[in-house]
């Protein structure tokens, strides 16, 4: 199934996630470096500011995978595509209650913290079925063309016309 969420056959849910996930987990990242003090305070606003980007990506991300959502059958891929976006959806809104309490509690408070350790896990998992759908069961992936050099196949010595 090709992606109706696609500029020039490339599905675009897959670029746009990558700006959400890696500004989670660099929120993480800075967190450990301020509440092991291995900085100063910045850190703490690193954390806060990479949070908020990746909530905005994050929602961005979200429009095209619902189109590509909506356009699956039903069936167990569309089953993992919910679960995907159930997840998703925690992520995102634990996240912005991590925001909302960084706002407003004192900077290292082990709260937020946590909500961080546990959104980056579930992203994980998330993540790990979004592989699913597309490495296991092919979703938004183009079937490949006869010019294309199949897995295993021997291009050594040409092919005979039939």
């Amino acid at each position: 199934m090709a992606s109706p969420a696609s500029i020039a056959k490339h599905p675009i849910h897959p670029v746009l996630v990558a700006l959400p996930i890696g500004l989670w987990i660099f929120s993480l990242v800075s967190d450990v470096i301020y509440v092991m003090e291995w900085g100063g305070v910045i850190w703490n606003d690193v954390a806060f500011y990479t949070m908020a980007g990746g909530l905005v990506g994050a929602l961005l991300a979200a429009v095209p995978g619902l189109i590509d959502l909506l356009a699956m059958s039903s069936g167990k891929v569309k089953t993992i595509g919910i679960w995907h976006m159930c997840i998703n959806l925690l992520v995102v809104a634990l996240f912005a209650i991590n925001l909302w309490l960084r706002y407003q509690s004192a900077a290292g408070a082990a709260p937020p913290v946590w909500l961080s350790v546990i959104g980056v896990v579930l992203l994980g998992v998330s993540g790990w079925l979004g592989g699913e759908m597309v490495y296991v069961h092919g979703v938004a992936v183009e079937p490949q063309g006869a010019g294309i050099q199949q897995e295993g196949e021997d291009r050594s010595t040409p092919r005979r016309a039939a």
